[in-house]
């Protein structure tokens, strides 16, 4: 299936039938067991749960993607996190103040692409103006790190989403992983990349089915603890984006 690209201006049916289409393929997600040995470790979180969240039934299933069916920029992540997205079935929500989620969302605030700084809970009021958020794998990974073959067989919902998101131009992806998978779906959709784009922080290519891809560190706890990513470096990301899709 090829990776469709589209810039037109927002319709209401249209973007009522978008929603629609992407339900389905929430549904898809939400139901698959291709990866036994992270469907195993997701269930067993939720189960024995951590100790700030015993009260929480945990969501332990593939997180599907969230955010604007009309968007023209799409972020890509890692996975989820066992006690964020995994416990919340939300991508990028609950990992505790801090975390992951709360470093994006308040630089997509800063940017214009979401209402409110923080990722906490899926009922927070969290909403996406022009972007969607998914990521390279669905499950919760033990340690972090899916293996080569479950990023291969989830790379088809990645697919799934983006063909029902007709208006999507430009693409961030936050880290290596996300990065290449994302070039491998190209790739599988038939697509020459050469050369192929270099992942690193700020890097920008423009490929050849017309999206401009920019690279940016993962916002892990390893990152922004460290100081290797700050929330200027993000900033700049997506103000790069914004100016990208100005453009259009």
């Amino acid at each position: 299936m090829a990776i469709r690209l589209l810039i037109a201006r927002p319709d209401p049916l249209r973007a009522c039938t978008a929603m629609t289409k992407l339900a389905l393929v929430r549904d898809q997600i939400v139901a698959c067991e291709r990866c036994p040995r992270l469907r195993t470790y997701c269930r067993d979180i939720g189960r024995t749960k951590r100790r700030a969240y015993l009260n929480d039934a945990y969501w332990a299933r593939p997180v599907p993607g969230f955010g604007d069916s009309q968007a023209r920029l799409l972020i890509v992540g890692l996975a989820p996190a066992a006690h964020g997205a995994n416990r919340t079935g939300r991508v990028f929500t609950g990992d505790g103040v801090g975390g992951s989620g709360d470093f994006l969302m308040a630089s997509l605030c800063r940017t214009g692409f979401s209402n409110i700084p923080t990722s906490q809970r899926a009922d927070d009021g969290l909403v996406l103006s022009d972007a969607y958020i998914a990521a390279a794998v669905r499950c919760a990974p033990p340690d972090n790190k899916p293996t080569p073959e479950e990023i291969a067989r989830c790379l088809p919902h990645l697919q799934a989403e983006l063909a029902e998101l007709p208006n999507i131009a430009v693409v961030v992806a936050l880290g290596r992983i996300a990065f290449d998978a994302y070039l491998q779906l190209l790739k599988q959709a038939g697509h020459t990349l050469r050369p192929r784009p270099e992942f690193g922080h700020g890097s920008e290519s423009a490929l050849p089915h017309g999206h401009t891809l920019l690279g940016c560190y993962h916002p892990s706890r390893q990152n922004t603890n460290t100081g290797r990513l700050t929330p200027r470096m993000m900033d700049a990301v997506f103000r790069r984006a914004r100016r990208a899709i100005s453009k259009l």
